[in-house]
């Protein structure tokens, strides 16, 4: 059962980023793959602060959150003076650049030794004499379902509100939505902070959850690991991201009771695994439940 908990409470962190990444890049048509770099910079701020200062969990993750909204606001600033390719490629940069702070800026985040020791989440009213730690995995799953439904619902307002509306206008022909006097560069800008604010949320619950983390988490292959799931669950779908969350978080776990020899069977489970995403991809170009294909 601890097992399975587990499962649900990764597969409840990736839904976070997935949706958050999916506003950006399946909603707005902009091909971000600097999306760890937020979730990193989350994970960091609230474990920093946590450990260090001994702040309550909330406290930390709301300023890991918005420390992560300053950043993002300086790197979607310049983000938004690129299209297409050289967007996807600008943003490959900073993601680079955040990874290598997190390695090398060692009197603050330990560099590669990581940051251990993180508490996880507890409630404190002192003044009524109440107490409740998120110590057990059911109850932090609990907590990270009861964040992952807020985001759904942020998520689903956004999409279905004028500005959703807006965002995928952009999509579809940013230069058409102009000539009716839209400040696009102001839609680009604000999503890309809503889904940097949300991807920090994320980062904070995996601290908190995996009480470790170190930049080897953070990588750019984590980015195109995020940017995977929106793609095979289908873009500008947020059942699609949560479809897609859950699919990639289980079918690795799956693939070890196959029964393959033990002297191969890490390799010919990787091997499945991208012949399964490979053959999708050629039968489903738009993901399982994709409306919008890159």
């Amino acid at each position: 059962m601890e097992y399975l908990i587990h499962l649900a409470i990764l597969a409840s962190i990736y839904s976070i980023l997935a949706l958050s990444l999916n506003l950006v890049v399946g909603f707005t048509g902009l091909l971000s793959v600097t999306h760890a770099a937020f979730y990193g910079i989350g994970a960091y701020v609230t474990a920093i602060l946590m450990t260090n200062l001994g702040m309550n969990f909330f406290i930390a993750l709301v300023l890991g959150i918005l420390l992560t909204i300053v950043i993002a606001l300086f790197i979607g600033w310049v983000l938004s003076r690129f299209k297409g390719d050289y967007y996807a490629l600008g943003s490959f940069g900073f993601n680079i650049i955040v990874w290598s702070v997190m390695l090398n800026w060692q009197s603050l985040t330990r560099g590669p030794l990581g940051i251990p020791g993180i508490p996880r989440p507890s409630i404190d009213f002192s003044i009524f004499n109440f107490q409740f730690s998120f110590s057990s995995n059911f109850s932090f799953l609990i907590l990270t379902a009861l964040f992952l439904l807020l985001v759904y619902l942020l998520s689903e307002y956004i999409v279905n509100s004028s500005f959703g509306r807006a965002l995928k206008a952009i999509r579809e022909d940013e230069d058409a939505l102009k000539v009716f006097g839209y400040n696009t560069p102001y839609y680009k800008l604000t999503i890309f902070l809503i889904g940097a604010g949300l991807a920090a949320l994320a980062g904070g619950l995996f601290a908190s959850y995996i009480t470790f983390i170190d930049p080897s988490t953070f990588t750019l292959n984590e980015s195109v690991f995020i940017l995977s799931i929106i793609i095979l669950g289908g873009l500008a779908n947020n059942r699609g991201a949560l479809l897609g969350a859950a699919f990639l978080i289980l079918l690795p776990e799956i693939l070890r009771f196959v029964g393959f020899p033990s002297d191969v069977a890490a390799q010919m489970r990787q091997v499945v695994y991208g012949l399964l995403l490979v053959v999708l991809m050629m039968y489903r170009p738009k993901g399982l439940l994709g409306e919008y294909e890159l």
